[in-house]
């Protein structure tokens, strides 16, 4: 494989998680996720702070898309967003800047949310072709994710793969050929879709 993968994911779900350590034995995992709230209103120095304790060498983010990690999740009893820390992950993950280089984003559907984000084919009144309903916004996804999966402006009546920075793919798919996803993913940080990315400037 030869790519360091990052994992970002929700503590519910857990189990898929440590489940990769074994689809992934072959590969190299930086087994550590953001476990802390940063106390800046600096947004590159947040992001900066993530890659250099958490991401760095990392060149491929892995997104487990579970129950809980969509942008609408709401907040803690304290106040503070409840997936605070998929956010600044992903955001991270995706910013190109001093001393660090993009990541490449996987985004993984779990079981539970197949027939959340994938529905069914409809035949173009536009192209006549088949497409496939994907259901990607803030109510499935963290919005950094959606955001660069659905690149505004495109062309044609939906978005091809070079219109796409962020590669999905349902759970049992990639556990079958984890290789051949991470590798897509890891590919696209060369394509010219990288330099239309965007990412949000988080506190």
């Amino acid at each position: 494989m030869g790519h360091k993968c990052f994992i970002s994911y929700k503590k519910e779900d857990q189990a898929y998680r440590d489940e990769l350590d074994n689809v992934l034995e072959s590969a190299d995992v930086i087994n550590k996720g953001l476990d802390r709230t940063i106390d800046s209103d600096d947004g590159d120095y947040i992001m900066q702070t993530i890659r250099n304790e958490y991401l760095k060498d990392s060149t491929v983010t892995l997104f487990l898309i579970g129950t809980h990690s969509s942008e609408y999740e709401g907040y803690d009893s304290k106040g503070q967003r409840k997936n605070y820390f998929i956010e600044h992950e992903l955001q991270a993950s995706l910013y190109d800047g001093d001393g660090n280089t993009r990541n490449g984003i996987l985004g993984v559907i779990l079981p539970e949310m197949d027939s959340k984000i994938c529905g069914s084919q409809y035949q173009c009144p536009v192209c006549g072709n088949m497409h496939q309903i994907i259901r990607l916004d803030d109510a499935t996804v963290i919005r950094e994710f959606h955001m660069n999966y659905y690149i505004e402006p495109h062309s044609g009546c939906t978005w091809s793969e070079d219109e796409r920075y962020c590669v999905l793919v349902r759970w049992e798919d990639f556990i079958d050929n984890p290789t051949h996803w991470i590798d897509c993913a890891y590919n696209k940080r060369d394509s010219e879709i990288a330099e239309k990315v965007k990412v949000r400037n988080f506190r």
